[in-house]
C-alpha cells in the first residue's frame, strides 16, 4: 500500500536524515517510506502483528525502523521529550495524545497530520466520534504550532482533515519570560 499523498506532497519539508516517528503505524508505509528518505523511523502500533510485519519489511529492506508495540491509549503514554524531527500520525485520532505530539517534537521539529472527520460517518467506517474530528477541530488540537499547510473536505473519496505544523523553535512559556526577565535585568 502506498503511503497518503499528503505525507508524499510535503516530501520537500522534510529534513535530509533526523529521527522520525510514526505513530499508529499500522503495517508501516509511511514508517518504510521515511526510512526511505533518508531518516531513522520509530514505528509504533498496539498490534503484535501489525508491528512484526513492519520490523520484518525494514529487516528485508535493510531500512533503519525501530518497530515497537505501545498501546498509545494508556493515560500516562510518553513519546519521548524533543525526541522526533519529524511525527506522522495517519487515520488516528486519539485527542488525549495531542500534548505527548507535541512535547516529542524537537524544535523546527514538523507534524504531518491526517484522519476522518465527522463527514466520513456517512459514507461507513469510522463512525465512532471519538475517532472523528469536528470541522476545524485539528487546528485547535495543534495550537502552539505554526500552521504550514492544511485541508478539510472530501479527498480520494474519504472526508478528512490533514495539517503540517513546525513547532516553533522556542516555545515562550510564563515561567520562561519570568526566567529570562529576572536573569536580564
Amino acid at each position: 500500500m502506498l503511503p497518503t499523498d499528503w505525507l508524499t506532497g510535503h516530501a520537500a519539508l522534510l529534513p535530509s536524515d533526523g529521527d522520525a516517528l510514526d505513530i499508529a503505524c499500522g503495517r508501516g508505509r509511511h514508517a518504510l517510506w521515511l526510512a526511505r528518505h533518508g531518516l531513522r523511523v520509530t514505528a509504533i502500533d498496539r498490534s503484535e502483528e501489525a508491528i512484526a510485519s513492519v520490523a520484518e519489511a525494514a529487516r528485508q529492506q535493510a531500512l533503519p525502523v525501530e518497530a515497537r508495540v505501545a498501546d498509545l491509549e494508556q493515560p500516562d503514554v510518553a513519546l519521548g521529550q524533543t525526541a522526533y524531527d519529524v511525527i506522522v500520525v495517519v487515520h488516528y485520532l486519539h485527542r488525549a495524545l495531542f500534548p505527548a505530539i507535541v512535547a516529542a517534537l524537537r524544535p523546527q521539529g514538523l507534524l504531518i497530520y491526517e484522519t476522518f472527520t465527522r463527514a466520513q460517518a456517512k459514507r461507513g467506517k469510522p463512525t465512532n466520534p471519538a475517532f472523528l474530528l469536528e470541522p476545524g477541530e485539528l487546528r485547535t488540537l495543534t495550537a502552539g504550532l505554526i500552521v504550514l499547510d492544511e485541508r478539510e473536505g472530501e479527498f480520494g473519496n474519504r472526508d478528512v482533515a490533514a495539517i503540517v505544523c513546525r513547532k516553533p523553535e522556542l516555545t515562550i512559556t510564563r515561567s520562561t519570560r519570568a526566567l529570562s526577565g529576572s536573569r536580564w535585568r
